[in-house]
């Protein structure tokens, strides 16, 4: 997500969590399969029957609708969009991630969807996460097909998200903007939607029990820790697929 406007960008450091996210240990109540969930089957992963399932949604509610950390700042809630980009490789479907750089004021180095805050210009959310997507990746509004959007998701630092998710099946040229972004990666959209691969940690924090997903992907020897807002609005897919 892009930081919020400022003349020297340079002048503010990063905001860091207050915590190593990938030290805090298991939930112990999330381990049995029975409370993870079963995995979505492999005909709802693709593109037609995700075409279908957003022309008539179901009945259905996310898991997780805030981070409630943001309730101790003190700044009002921004409205923000982010694309969750649906990339066809051949039959199967990818999720487009970045990982933001590390100078970055908020969620710097972490792994994110391309978006941003809504601008005064902007139409409507999906107007932003298009925007955002061509702004950070390349991706440009030409090659997505917007299927629709998932229900919004406040984020620790005080944005309001909504994600929009569309489907990719046209070419396009990744092209990345390197002050926000230090690289893009694709992870299976069936492995995201595996609840085996999902995490739930738990941490005793200013004095409150607190609980947050994570979804760790490794590829070519490179690990990549997808968590907080990023892994709550997967899993919220999750829910919506399984509906």
């Amino acid at each position: 997500m892009t930081d919020a406007a400022s003349p020297f960008p340079e002048a503010r450091a990063a905001r860091r969590p207050l915590f190593d996210p990938e030290s805090i240990p298991h939930d112990p109540a999330f381990a049995d399969p029975a409370i993870r969930g079963e995995p979505v089957v492999a005909e709802r992963l693709r593109s037609a029957s995700l075409r279908s399932l957003f022309t008539a949604l179901p009945d259905w509610a996310p898991e997780i609708r805030t981070d409630d950390r943001w309730r101790a700042l003190d700044v009002p809630i921004r409205p923000a969009a982010v694309l969750l980009p649906l990339l066809a490789r051949g039959t199967e479907l990818s999720v487009l991630l970045t990982r933001r750089t590390a100078h970055l004021y908020d969620h710097a180095g972490q792994i994110s969807f391309p978006g941003g805050r809504v601008e005064a210009g902007d139409r409507d959310a999906t107007h932003t996460a298009l925007r955002e997507a061509e702004e950070e990746t390349g991706l440009s509004a030409d090659a997505i097909d917007v299927l629709g959007t998932l229900p919004e998701y406040v984020t620790a630092t005080g944005y309001a998200v909504t994600p929009v998710v569309g489907l990719v099946e046209r070419p396009w040229t990744l092209k990345l903007d390197s002050f926000e972004v230090a690289e893009a990666f694709e992870v299976p959209l069936a492995f995201l939607m595996n609840p085996a691969h999902h995490e739930r940690r738990r941490i005793v924090f200013e004095g409150a029990v607190r609980t947050f997903y994570a979804m760790p992907w490794v590829a070519q020897q490179r690990r990549y820790f997808i968590w907080g807002a990023t892994a709550a609005m997967l899993r919220n897919f999750y829910g919506l697929l399984r509906a």
